[in-house]
């Protein structure tokens, strides 16, 4: 790896699925193509998959890939191909985790993450080991060297789906510090540096990438959201229209679960209703039997409900945006994924709106239906 290239990736990155290369990377990208950044990334492969290494040995190589965005956006149909130009290089932690270090102690500035459904799972790892196996022992071990090379502390942006991303991997990065540390002089002084000079952000993404591209790239909706909370001394990884620093994560969160993820779940319930009538969710935005119930149970009971946290028109924006999202013509969104763990959905996206309801005094009929059929 030639060292002169990624002296200017702040940004290092855990993580080659296409999710981030089509989101974070290409949202860097842009950022840089309009002169509004600087940072460019440093991708980590972290997993023992050889086929993400495959794929990280290629990144490295390249550097560069297509994404194509296809679907609909504030009412104009987008087709296009985006060349990402955010990379300046590729590393596999398990063959190359001095160079990794070298960096991350010389040139970092953020960290990002999307390390899948497990990626958070610490099991009997330690952050002693020469290359640790998780992701949080991974982040702990080179936080450690960066620390005991003197330098300051860093901004770390996880994109994982997790409620409080930020604050769960710093509490289990501070975890195996002080487990692993226990008996070293400096190890209170380096759970200082965690707590007073890292700043750990929760964020929320969201944007559909519907399939790869091969050898490298990703298909993706134009839809993309990278919501961070702001935090005090906070490193910003680019400026871009759909990188939102907010105050609080509430607004998008709730608007999230309870319009996008409850939308995907009530549709669901719907079609199995009908009789599996449709095979995508595009298709059952032409289908009156279940666009035109979604259509009411959004107008007559989420909003309603939902409109004592947020206001109004915010409520009824995202909710068009979302119906748009759906009717994408490009994309092949299959009603059976969404059905998986569909009693857990049901819990998770449909409850809280009708308990909310309840204290209203509101009735929400549909989405008791909807309910009534969980455990069934």
């Amino acid at each position: 790896m030639d060292r002169n290239a990624i002296r200017d990736a702040g940004i290092v990155q855990f993580g080659t699925g296409r999710f981030l290369l089509a989101h974070v990377d290409a949202l860097v990208g842009e950022s840089l193509a309009a002169g509004e950044s600087e940072d460019r990334i440093l991708v980590v492969q972290s997993s023992t998959r050889e086929e993400g290494k495959r794929k990280a040995r290629l990144l490295a190589e390249r550097r560069r890939y297509p994404v194509r965005i296809r679907g609909r956006r504030n009412g104009e149909t987008i087709d296009r191909e985006q060349t990402v130009d955010s990379i300046a290089g590729c590393l596999i932690a398990a063959e190359q985790w001095q160079a990794l270090e070298r960096h991350f102690i010389e040139h970092a500035r953020i960290v990002v993450s999307n390390t899948a459904d497990n990626g958070y799972d610490v099991g009997d790892d330690s952050s002693l080991a020469d290359v640790p196996q998780s992701f949080p022992g991974k982040l702990t071990r080179l936080l450690r060297a960066r620390f005991e090379a003197g330098n300051d502390g860093l901004t770390l942006l996880p994109c994982e789906l997790i409620e409080h991303n930020g604050q769960r991997l710093k509490s289990l990065v501070t975890g195996l510090a002080q487990r692993d540390g226990a008996g070293k002089a400096d190890n209170d002084a380096f759970l200082a540096w965690l707590e007073s000079r890292c700043v750990w952000a929760d964020t929320l993404v969201d944007r559909i990438v519907s399939a790869p591209l091969e050898p490298l790239g990703a298909v993706s909706e134009p839809y993309a959201l990278w919501a961070i909370a702001r935090r005090p001394g906070m490193a910003v990884p680019c400026t871009h229209p759909d990188v939102e620093i907010v105050d609080d994560l509430t607004p998008q969160t709730l608007c999230k679960l309870h319009i996008l993820n409850l939308a995907h779940t009530f549709l669901v319930h719907r079609w199995q209703r009908a009789g599996w009538p449709v095979e995508f969710v595009r298709e059952a935005m032409t289908c009156p039997e279940l666009i035109e119930p979604l259509q009411a149970v959004l107008e007559s009971e989420v909003l309603p409900t939902l409109a004592t946290q947020l206001p109004g028109e915010r409520l009824r924006e995202y909710r068009d945006v979302t119906l748009e999202r759906f009717a994408n013509p490009f994309l092949d969104h299959r009603l059976a994924d969404i059905a998986q763990n569909h009693d857990a959905k049901l819990t998770r996206r449909i409850q809280p709106v009708v308990e909310m309801a309840r204290k209203l005094g509101h009735d929400t009929p549909a989405l008791d239906e909807a309910l009534a059929t969980k455990d069934a």
